[in-house]
């Protein structure tokens, strides 16, 4: 019998439901339950976000988000319906933690046992339901795991991708390296978040997705589409009652109409300031107003986190240009096949402010003293850490220091090495007050400030009592090595002893 003599014997509504069963937005919003945010069995109704993705979807996306927009439950339906109406497909979501892992599981298990009985065995019961995976007679499956196996997917999703990346480093390269390489050309990846900080595979992701977009290219199927969700777009982020305006809420609102023309009504003021009272740091982070706030917020483990806070809220990023009346001091953070920075600042009365700064790998001395004559300053002291007395970077036998003096380098001072990392710390987090920043110049020295972080301890779950190294402790150490010189050395310096010792006086 063919398909359109079987019709006949169908009721109109079984016909409609037949037909409409070929389009995968159709099946989107009439086949599957979800349970609500009241623990409610409900018919999956797109929200407004839901709905941009599924009518904007491309073969990779990239989302950033503000929390609780149910871009991981579009994706574990939409692949799970994917799987059931496709044979020999894949699909994975890779999950932020284990309780995630489970969570996410539970939704597409939820979906799957609440289709129309008569259609689930149509499409057959699942051959493997084993913990985390769920595998269909047509050889589709669809599996949650906190990291892919070594198959071919054909859709692929990763969940809070921004906090993988600032805690497991190593799994977020796996990540990339390997799951979504597994996908090939054609097929699908999403990868959604909210923001963890200026670094990662997630911020690169994002910013690169966004300068597409910005630009209008043509995208090829392999290249990310950026999305972003912010908090005043959804409709339920309002509250009602009487409510306080501080001159800092009043001003961050007022800013957000003059730059950004967003138009914020009192129902959603007050739920700002309400959820802001219980979020406080990671407001930005997690229900962010633009892109550029997200990536701006404070990073979990952070040790600058309060102090830069402070710098944006006191505008202290911003043009902080050369001023010929003061010298310049350097202070440098030596490395070979590490980032060897240098940081140019200059003291104006109690501000310290960074002007400049300049960062390098596999070069020798003679790169980075061209780096300092080609800057024209009128320099002062140039900092250096105690390894500048070890044999040289050009010549065996030769001390850093001696090497620089030749090369036309002078006022040295050697810093002497730290007795305890965390003092010295507490020590830069006493001046921040201190410092302006070159918004252009310094922008490298401003990122690693907001990242610079304690070590994970991945089997403790926990930060250690102790600093990442990477490539924000580079750009950050000198910072230490400044306050450290500062005070070592201020004693060598007649002219300036008094100022210094006033200066530094809350260091002591």
């Amino acid at each position: 019998m063919t398909t359109s003599e079987s019709s006949m014997f169908l009721t109109k509504s079984e016909n409609e439901f037949t037909k409409h069963l070929s389009d995968w937005k159709w099946r989107i919003c009439n086949l599957y339950y979800i349970t609500d945010k009241h623990g409610r069995k409900v018919k999956f109704i797109p929200n407004w976000a839901q709905e941009d993705i599924i009518e904007n979807l491309w073969f990779f996306v990239v989302i950033l988000k503000a929390r609780q927009l149910g871009v991981t439950t579009l994706f574990s339906i939409l692949y799970l319906d994917q799987i059931l109406f496709n044979s020999y497909k894949s699909a994975a979501i890779i999950a932020h933690t284990d309780k995630d892992t489970k969570k996410i599981f539970e939704k597409i298990k939820f979906a799957w046992d609440n289709l129309p009985e008569e259609l689930k065995n149509e499409l057959g019961q699942p051959e493997t339901q084993s913990v985390g995976e769920l595998s269909f007679p047509n050889n589709s499956k669809i599996f949650v795991s906190r990291s892919t196996r070594g198959n071919s997917l054909q859709f692929l999703h990763i969940s809070e991708f921004a906090k993988i990346c600032a805690k497991y480093p190593d799994k977020a390269k796996e990540i990339v390296t390997g799951a979504i390489n597994s996908v090939e050309q054609g097929n699908f990846v999403s990868i959604e978040s909210t923001a963890e900080g200026k670094e990662g595979y997630f911020f690169d992701f994002c910013t690169e997705a966004q300068k597409s977009m910005l630009s209008k290219k043509k995208l090829s199927e392999m290249e990310f589409k950026f999305f972003f969700f912010p908090w005043w777009k959804e409709h339920s982020y309002r509250t009602k009652g009487d409510f306080t305006i501080s001159k800092e809420d009043e001003a961050y609102f007022e800013k957000l109409e003059a730059l950004h023309n967003i138009h914020l009504e009192d129902s959603q003021k007050r739920w700002y300031i309400t959820k802001k009272k219980t979020q406080q740091d990671d407001m930005f982070s997690e229900f962010p107003s633009t892109p550029d706030e997200a990536f701006s917020s404070s990073v979990d483990g952070a040790y600058y986190s309060e102090q830069m806070k402070q710098v944006y809220k006191d505008q202290r990023i911003r043009n902080v240009p050369y001023d010929g009346r003061y010298n310049v001091n350097t202070v440098w953070d030596l490395g070979y096949n590490d980032t060897n920075v240098i940081l140019f600042y200059q003291l104006v009365g109690n501000e310290i402010r960074f002007i400049d700064c300049y960062g390098n790998a596999g070069e020798g001395l003679g790169h980075y003293v061209n780096v300092i004559k080609e800057r024209k300053y009128n320099y002062g002291v140039h900092y250096f850490p105690h390894d500048v007395e070890v044999h040289s970077l050009d010549a065996e036998g030769t001390s850093r220091r001696q090497t620089l003096i030749d090369l036309g380098m002078y006022n040295i001072r050697t810093i002497e090495r730290t007795k305890d990392v965390n003092d010295d710390i507490e020590g830069v987090r006493k001046l921040f007050s201190r410092f302006y920043f070159d918004e252009k110049k310094c922008e490298p020295l401003i990122i690693a400030c907001q990242n610079y972080k304690k070590e994970w301890d991945d089997r403790q779950g926990r930060w250690k009592d102790k600093p990442k190294h990477d490539k924000n402790s580079n750009w950050v150490d000198p910072l230490r090595i400044l306050i450290k010189g500062a005070m070592q050395n201020m004693i060598d310096d007649k002219n300036n002893e008094q100022k210094m010792v006033s200066f530094f006086s809350e260091l002591v």
